[in-house]
């Protein structure tokens, strides 16, 4: 049976929603993100691009590309709504689903066309989330989820594209190679100093060299160019969590010991949060009193992976649920509702040094270890109660 996958993507989506709020800023030149110099752009319109402002570049940069663009501070929670609305209208509408992002999905409509059309299924889908929401989307269908995301790139803006089975080499052959998912920027410049720029000259180029030129993924990446890709349309679920829970060798009341075991766990569960691209948008705190009675507290939050606000909602979770004042046997904290992405940084906030604190902490993480380095407040734990560690030792554990 030929597989058809639908890519949906919210053009601009932070731009959109801010211009749902404010139509004066529609049609002008919009940044969004950090509003000082040392900022960084989360997202910017179209009017902002034809400058040459791209995501993640320095605000005082974008500023000096375009002078008149008006600056507008991010707000993530309303951005983290937006996206479970329409996470809502897709579950209702489609059997098979995948949220990739906070503002993009792939639908396996794979056999609809025997009851309705699938072109016209995701049109209509499409329609749906425009009208209950007021945003503009992109989508385009095709038989894997490779084609359907570059299709959709060239949709844009507020557009939709079909590619037929057997036309993908075609359609893909004149796009340059950074239309390529998985094409970077250093696998960029290699392949320009090959003086490889269009996808076609991928096509064309036998599959052994670009594996001896990238190893792997070079292999994948022909793949890509010749429009091959075999990947599943992952099942989205809100239930899918990672979490990590320490039961003491002496129940302890030190609440002073508690958080600092509690800093400590997040801190390591949002490094791999960004370790695997991904956020939680739901936080839960665990405990067991010495009579074995157990109370979780959790609470919805937008979309993130940064310890800090991680941190600060545990503790506050935590300060809630512990009002019994009794020995604690364990403890345990869980981020679920996980979705796919990159905003890992609260790029509304922070700076750029930040950013690269951030950063920085990750890498020495992932080259000596994550046990490496912590917070001073997740140091100050005693020796006994590190001791007691090995459940966080162990990594997080993963449920479905």
């Amino acid at each position: 049976m030929d597989k058809k996958i639908v890519h949906i993507d919210l053009d601009s989506f932070f731009v959109s929603v801010e211009r749902l709020n404010n139509s004066k800023l529609i049609g002008k030149p919009i940044l969004v993100g950090g509003t000082s110099d040392r900022g960084v752009v989360a997202s910017c319109s179209y009017e902002a691009r034809s400058f040459g402002v791209h995501s993640a570049m320095p605000m005082r940069r974008a500023r000096q590309l375009c002078p008149e663009a008006i600056i507008v501070k991010g707000d993530m929670e309303q951005y983290s709504n937006y996206s479970n609305i329409i996470t809502e209208i897709i579950k209702e509408q489609v059997p098979l689903y995948e949220k990739s992002s906070i503002d993009e999905f792939y639908m396996d409509l794979t056999g609809m066309d025997r009851f309705f059309g699938t072109y016209k299924w995701a049109q209509e889908i499409k329609q749906k989330i425009v009208k209950e929401t007021g945003l503009p989307i992109s989508f385009a269908l095709s038989a894997n989820k490779t084609v359907s995301k570059v299709g959709t790139g060239e949709a844009k803006p507020n557009g939709q594209k079909e590619i037929s089975r057997g036309t993908e080499k075609g359609f893909l052959a004149p796009l340059s190679i950074r239309k390529i998912p998985m094409i970077g920027d250093k696998t960029y410049q290699l392949l320009r100093g090959m003086g490889v720029l269009r996808i076609q000259t991928l096509q064309e180029m036998p599959k052994e060299l670009m594996q001896e030129v990238l190893g792997l993924n070079g292999q994948v990446i022909w793949q890509k160019a010749n429009g091959i890709d075999n990947s599943l349309v992952i099942p989205y679920s809100e239930k899918k969590s990672i979490s990590t829970e320490q039961t003491f060798d002496k129940d302890t009341i030190d609440v002073k010991a508690l958080k600092s075991v509690l800093m400590a766990m997040t801190e390591k569960l949002a490094y791999e949060l960004r370790s695997d691209t991904k956020l939680t948008g739901c936080v839960a705190v665990k405990i067991r009193y010495s009579d074995f009675n157990t109370y979780t507290k959790q609470a919805q939050i937008p979309y993130t992976s940064l310890d800090s606000i991680l941190i600060e909602k545990v503790m506050s979770l935590f300060d809630k649920l512990y009002e019994k004042r009794m020995l604690i046997r364990l403890i345990g904290v869980r981020f679920s509702h996980l979705v796919s992405g990159s905003y890992q940084i609260s790029l509304f906030e922070n700076n750029i040094e930040q950013l690269r604190l951030y950063s920085a902490l990750d890498y020495l993480r992932n080259r000596f270890g994550k046990d490496i380095i912590s917070r001073a407040g997740a140091i100050g734990v005693s020796i006994n109660e590190f001791n007691a560690f090995n459940g966080i030792k162990r990594g997080p554990k993963i449920e479905q």
